[in-house]
């Protein structure tokens, strides 16, 4: 069986390479191989990031976009993969070594964002809820003089 993943390694197109300019001047970035967190998912990440998800040593959820951490590092993970896939030297290494590798490892972890599920029943998580710090001690940067 072989598994095309050839994306990383096709050379920037040359639009890429020498961005067209706007009207206003600026770089028009590169085009997104995927539309979304959830097309690259099931079109690049789960056909070549194969692992045995058995419930004790890697876990997950058939319902995974209903776990917020599990969105936010997918949405990660892909930004990177867009973003590194334009290196043409060490892009496909650093997106492996430091994303993938990463947020993967967490994800599939039995102690992970899905703990409570199992492959055939979804169990909604339960967020933390600290009490808030007193009045004063994280004051709102936002609103403070430069």
């Amino acid at each position: 069986m072989t598994i095309d993943i050839g994306r990383f390694s096709e050379a920037p197109s040359t639009d890429v390479e020498e961005p067209a300019d706007t009207a206003a001047g600026e770089q028009k970035p590169p085009e997104l191989v995927y539309g979304s967190a959830e097309e690259f998912l099931h079109e690049q990440l789960l056909p070549t990031y194969v692992r045995s998800v058995d419930g004790r040593s890697a876990q997950w959820c058939m319902e995974w976009y209903f776990h917020p951490e599990a969105v936010s590092r997918i949405e990660a993970l892909w930004r990177a993969w867009e973003h590194l896939r334009l290196d043409g030297s060490t892009g496909m290494s650093v997106w492996w070594k430091d994303h993938a590798d990463h947020h993967m490892n967490v994800l599939l972890d039995p102690r992970g964002p899905f703990h409570k599920c199992d492959m055939k029943a979804h169990r909604d998580p339960e967020p933390l809820e600290p009490k808030k710090a007193p009045e004063g001690w994280f004051p709102d940067v936002r609103t403070q003089p430069g």
